[in-house]
């Protein structure tokens, strides 16, 4: 007989908690719920909502697909978020009553928001930024002086945050208007290495229409337009700009403006910590990880650099987790490409066990899983059963 719903989803999240080491005590204080709660809901004596399943799974960084069958998809929620986003924006630059709360609540909500996009929480931005870009917005229209330069800072990272849901998801068109809300409010914030970081996410709608001889152009001019890098700060604004236009010199086809970039920020790299967050994370260990796109876009005989990498080097830990899984999504592709199916179905789990939401929601993953199942070179089973957690079939 099946086990009851009840103790079922008690049973996953309790299994999957062990797995990482966490009390049920760890667990509700990372997911925001009770004690009491968790332990109601690994006995199998209370069903969690859908909020406090997201909040759980999050915690667990796990799909909440993964730990109770027969939910919503997290997707589903996502996309049913992006109109109140559009909405919120709609009238982005006309006054609004002022916001009820301080300038150091909606930091510390901003912040939150931050930590969700590196933790690719897909859901949790979705149901927070609407609020959020509602009263950072509101703040704007009602701060003057030197407070409101931060605002503006904050409403542009409000906007970043929001558009990685919209981009991740494919919302291409509120994707592009939300990059111009950043670059709206970047402009308002006197502060270079928010117009730098800005220009670095911009880089989405060039990518987008595959305008990428364009993208490289206007990276380039944002290199030439940041500041010089004469800190860590600024060393890691300008990185990320040379890392980003490698990438997308590879998309267009141009290897030596790829290398070019990629050396330059591999210089930059070298002169600061991973912990240096200028918008982006950057660092000797982010550069590593674009080395692998930069392959992998370039392809041909490319490609053999990207396996060289993974050979000698893997992403830590304390990269975030949306990078990490970009590294093993990218790794993968070009594990296929080399013959290497059964190496590029370990890598798809990987990329799933550490970032889910990203995982699910990216096209060359989901491409990937497709060519494999049809391949027919991996365990059929579980192979079948990716598939259909990614939606390639």
């Amino acid at each position: 007989m099946p086990a009851h719903p009840l103790r079922e989803v008690g049973r996953r999240i309790a299994a999957t908690r062990h797995a990482r080491r966490m009390t049920q005590a760890d667990l509700a204080r990372a997911a925001y719920v009770s004690l009491a709660t968790v332990k109601a809901i690994e006995r199998g004596a209370r069903m969690p909502s859908d909020d406090t399943l997201d909040s759980i799974a999050a915690a667990l960084n796990v799909d909440p697909s993964r730990l109770a069958t027969g939910t919503t998809h997290t997707e589903t929620r996502v996309h049913a978020a992006l109109p109140a986003i559009s909405a919120a924006i709609a009238a982005y630059d006309l006054p609004t009553d002022p916001p009820q709360q301080s300038l150091d609540e909606l930091a510390q909500a901003v912040g939150s928001l931050v930590d969700w996009r590196l933790g690719a929480q897909y859901a949790r931005i979705a149901k927070h930024a609407p609020t959020l870009l509602t009263s950072t917005l509101a703040a704007l229209h009602h701060t003057t002086g030197r407070d409101r330069l931060q605002v503006a800072q904050l409403v542009a990272t409000t906007a970043r945050s929001a558009d990685a849901v919209a981009y991740k998801l494919g919302a291409r068109d509120l994707s592009a208007r939300l990059v111009e809300l950043m670059r709206w409010a970047a402009c308002q914030t006197e502060d270079p290495l928010v117009e730098a970081a800005t220009a670095y996410v911009r880089t989405e709608v060039f990518f987008a229409a595959r305008a990428h001889t364009q993208g490289l152009r206007a990276l380039e001019q944002a290199i030439d337009a940041s500041p010089s890098p004469t800190g860590p700060d600024t060393a890691a604004a300008r990185g990320a700009l040379h890392m980003r236009a490698a990438v997308i010199a590879g998309r267009a086809d141009d290897p030596e403006a790829a290398t070019l970039h990629l050396t330059e920020a591999r210089r930059l790299g070298d002169e600061v910590r991973e912990d240096v967050y200028q918008g982006t994370a950057f660092g000797p260990d982010s550069v590593r990880a674009h080395e692998v796109s930069v392959a992998v876009s370039l392809g041909g005989d490319h490609l053999q650099r990207a396996l060289d990498v993974a050979a000698e080097w893997a992403p830590p830990d304390g990269l975030p987790a949306e990078r990490q899984s970009g590294f093993w999504i990218e790794l993968s592709r070009a594990q296929l490409w080399a013959g290497r199916p059964d190496d590029a179905f370990e890598s798809l789990k990987v990329a799933r066990f550490i970032a889910p939401q990203h995982t699910r929601e990216h096209p060359w993953a989901r491409d990937t899983a497709a060519t494999l199942r049809r391949l027919r070179r991996a365990d059929a089973e579980s192979l079948t059963s990716f598939a259909e957690w990614i939606g390639a079939i």
